[in-house]
C-alpha cells in the first residue's frame, strides 16, 4: 500500500505538535527573556557611540524595538477603524 502524503502540514496526527504544547511555550519564553537579558547586559561592556542623547543608554536597542512595535501595533489597529469591512461583504 502506498504511503499517503501528509496533508496538516507536518504534524503529528494527534494534534499535539511540540509547539503547542505548554511546556515547551514556557521554554521558549524563558530562553526569549534570558537571550534578550544577556544582550541588554552585553550593553554594560561596550562604550556608546551614541549620534544622539538617548541612543547612548542602556539597553537602547531592546526598548527602542520594544517601543517602536507598540507604535506599529497601535497605528495598524488605527487603521483598522477606517479599511475594515463587515464579515459577511462577499456573501451573496
Amino acid at each position: 500500500m502506498a504511503d499517503t502524503p501528509d496533508t496538516n502540514g507536518g504534524a503529528p496526527r494527534g494534534g499535539n505538535h511540540w509547539l503547542a504544547r505548554k511546556g515547551t511555550i514556557r521554554l521558549l519564553w524563558l530562553v526569549f527573556v534570558i537571550i534578550l537579558a544577556l544582550a541588554v547586559a552585553a550593553d554594560l561592556f561596550v562604550e556608546p557611540d551614541g549620534a544622539f542623547g538617548s541612543d547612548g543608554t542602556i539597553g537602547f536597542a531592546a526598548w527602542f524595538g520594544f517601543a517602536s512595535c507598540v507604535v506599529l501595533v497601535l497605528a495598524a489597529r488605527l487603521l483598522a477603524l477606517f479599511v475594515k469591512r463587515p464579515d459577511d461583504r462577499y456573501d451573496d
